[in-house]
């Protein structure tokens, strides 16, 4: 399992943006084709007919959101986080993935894909 870091700059509001990464609506707009959440909490992703489902374990409004796939042996997450910078005041989303060993590089221009319609929709 190999730890990827991402990060990309917005001009959106943080809490416009947080939105996007943390409610079923939002994420459906960009990460997937469609979200559900059953009522233990756990988020249906669904993708070309295909479903992954993950769990928000932890999350902090306007900072981040800490997502656990379920059905992996290997304790697999993914975050989304974001960071003002004091100086230039850009709002960074920082997404941490963790992959298998080889997927680097496809995991990568996936991500660069998926912020790509993120990016477009909130006209950035």
């Amino acid at each position: 399992m190999t730890e990827i870091i991402l990060e990309f700059i917005f001009t959106s509001s943080p809490g416009v943006l947080y939105n996007r990464l943390s409610t079923p609506s939002g994420l459906a707009e960009w990460f997937c084709d469609d979200v559900k959440v059953d009522r233990e909490g756990i988020y249906h992703f669904e993708w070309d007919g295909t479903e992954e489902l993950a769990e928000m374990v932890r999350k902090k409004s306007g900072e981040f959101v800490l997502f656990k796939w379920v059905d992996r042996e290997d304790e697999a997450t993914f975050e989304f986080r974001l960071k003002r910078d004091p100086m230039t005041r850009d709002l960074a989303l920082i997404i941490t993935d963790h992959v298998d060993e080889g997927e680097e590089d496809e995991t990568r221009l996936l991500w660069e894909s998926q912020v790509g319609e993120l990016k477009r929709i909130l006209g950035n």
